[in-house]
């Protein structure tokens, strides 16, 4: 990748005549809402920012200095994958009146999950999506839950340590004070005997996959049916549902439908105090725990200042446990893959089994083995017990190479697995940034992009690795890359190791159950084992978020699963999606 780019916003001010109007104090830009579509275009084609990692919405009812008049926000977050380092920000404003921006779907196509989200949440409408419709909630849902104004029928209060439990310490049950049948609301006109799901309206993907025929006959007749496949189907990985679209055996359409483990994370996260949010990004992807509370951390951290930077010490033993995480990740996600493509469960052991060794690591410091909280504001939440870095040494240093060999060995030349991935889930390089895919999707279509590199976030630019990118453009160069990272784990492991100080402080700055964030707004991301994991955090100066807001690779990424379908079969879809390595939790908030 070439050096990282630092472009000033003085540049960007006069590009295009009336569209930015104001430049925030952190260098953000306000774009009027009828340049959107120009500035935009000007910034991908012009600019290089191609990649547009990240879109929020925020609604600033009461927020001091703000007015119905601004009242919405839609903030964009746009990189360049050639160039790397930091975003563009883009803040576009609309009115109480008319919450609505254009979509800028036809400039970036991976902001479609993102805006659908946000019209689902907050009700802000995107004309010119083709598409506007629920996603993580159903469509006879009254209201949209993100608003500021909009209060669940057994709501107690805005923020927490809620009143009723603390000083006072006089907690009614919620189910006492909202019982059975009274503790969901409806709209006035709502009429479930009336209401019918809307009709899934299926669009034509950025590009095709494979240009299949049904079978050798191509003249044999076949009839287009929509089938489902989920959610309650073990191909989905939980709850997740496909609504495919089929001539015979080959799909020509296909439609994610997530929500079912819809929680509105984001809306207890304003709710909660900072700290409070740390065991909350434990059950994004529960897979992967460290690596979301390091993400988390990082982020708040940029608003709370050098006061609440991390030791050294820290420093290290942050990475020691998000590289970690990352090789169970890809063990547990390769073991899987196996499992859809019908290897029962036997490949899945043998990664599980290296996964098990390594949790055991993990609750020896934490005391959980999947749930960890560990991280903290300007550390961690406890150091090393005694023997724990012997014995981590030892499974780094002695038994991880030898056990990736191993998995290599039987798995990347076996012949059915090369028959079944090889071609199969065709992802171009050009729509793979289109659409905002992250992580091992990226790279396995020949794009280098790694924010470890890219953009270094903590103490990454101390160690010596090598971004692992393999151009397939398939299942099977996913499968590649995830071995190769592994190894590229290892090396950075071993690293750590040999750099890390023997002891120190592992919590800069005074240790307490909450803080007041200094008001302003920080977008922090780091490169997880599913691809770019973002936190965008508003602070309005008090001790809850104004607003918390996750960018999920599990969820963006799946932009791309209709179209690495189209063209194959219904077999190879499960596949694809095995590919993608989703997580639900994550997904759905």
């Amino acid at each position: 990748m070439a050096e990282a780019r630092t472009i000033d916003s003085a540049d960007l001010t006069n590009a295009v005549p009336g569209a930015v109007t104001a430049t925030l104090p952190n260098g953000d830009l306000v774009v009027a809402r009828e340049k959107l579509i120009e500035f935009s275009t000007y910034l991908r084609d012009k600019a290089g920012y191609d990649y547009l990692s990240n879109v929020t919405g925020v609604d600033y009812l009461g927020y001091k200095g703000r007015t119905e008049a601004d009242r919405f926000e839609v903030v964009y977050h746009v990189f360049s994958t050639k160039q790397g380092g930091g975003p563009v920000t883009m803040h576009v404003r609309a009115p109480a009146s008319d919450p609505s921006v254009p979509s800028v779907i036809s400039v970036w196509p991976g902001t479609d999950l993102q805006e659908r989200e946000i019209w689902d949440l907050y009700g802000i409408r995107f004309p010119g999506h083709p598409n506007l419709r629920r996603i993580l909630l159903w469509e006879g849902f009254d209201g949209h839950p993100m608003r500021k104004d909009w209060k669940e029928a057994y709501f107690e209060d805005d923020k927490k340590p809620f009143k009723s439990r603390h000083p006072d310490g006089h907690h009614t049950w919620a189910e006492t004070r909202t019982p059975w049948a009274h503790n969901v609301a409806y709209a006035s006109d709502f009429d479930p005997q009336e209401w019918l799901q809307p009709v899934t309206q299926f669009r034509a993907p950025v590009t095709s996959g494979a240009a299949g025929q049904n079978g050798h006959d191509a003249d044999m007749k076949t009839e287009r049916i929509v089938v489902n496949m989920g959610p309650q189907h073990p191909s989905t990985h939980g709850v997740f549902r496909m609504l495919v679209a089929l001539e015979g055996e080959t799909i020509t359409a296909l439609e994610p439908e997530m929500g079912y483990l819809h929680r509105n994370h984001e809306k207890i996260g304003e709710r909660n105090t900072y700290i409070q949010n740390i065991p909350y990004t434990d059950r994004l992807d529960y897979i992967s725990s460290m690596s979301n509370n390091f993400g988390y951390v990082l982020t708040v951290e940029k608003l709370l200042g050098a006061q609440f930077q991390p030791t050294e010490y820290a420093n290290y033993l942050r990475i020691l446990m998000v590289e970690l995480t990352r090789v169970i990740n890809h063990m547990w996600a390769i073991g899987f893959l196996l499992n859809d493509l019908g290897a029962f469960f036997t490949p899945a052991l043998y990664a599980i089994r290296e996964r098990e060794l390594i949790l055991d690591l993990f609750e020896a410091v934490s005391g959980s083995r999947m749930m960890c909280n560990y991280m903290r504001f300007g550390g961690v939440a406890r150091d090393l017990p005694a023997g724990w870095l012997d014995e981590c040494s030892k499974i780094i240093n002695q038994r991880l190479d030898r056990k990736i060999d191993e998995m290599e060995y039987y798995l990347t030349h076996n012949e059915i697995l090369v028959a079944r991935c090889k071609g199969v889930g065709y992802l171009s390089p050009a729509d793979a940034v289109a659409l905002s895919t992250a992580g091992p999707v990226l790279r396995a279509s020949g794009v280098p992009y790694d924010v470890r590199k890219a953009d270094p976030y903590s103490i990454y630019d101390r160690f010596d690795f090598k971004v692992a990118c393999f151009d397939g453009c398939d299942v099977y160069a996913r499968y590649q890359v995830r071995i190769e990272e592994m190894r590229q784990s290892v090396l950075i492991l071993k690293q750590v190791l040999q750099q890390m100080p023997k002891s120190g402080e592992i919590q800069a700055g005074k240790k307490q159950y909450s803080i007041r964030v200094p008001e302003g707004t920080a977008y922090g991301r780091v490169e997880g084992p599913k691809g770019e994991l973002g936190f965008y955090v508003v602070s309005d100066g008090t001790g809850n978020p104004w607003r918390y807001r996750i960018r999920a690779p599990s969820y963006i990424s799946l932009n791309a699963l209709g179209p690495m379908c189209v063209g194959y079969k219904v077999a190879d879809s499960v596949i694809v999606l095995g590919s993608i390595d989703i997580v639900l939790g994550e997904t759905d908030r």
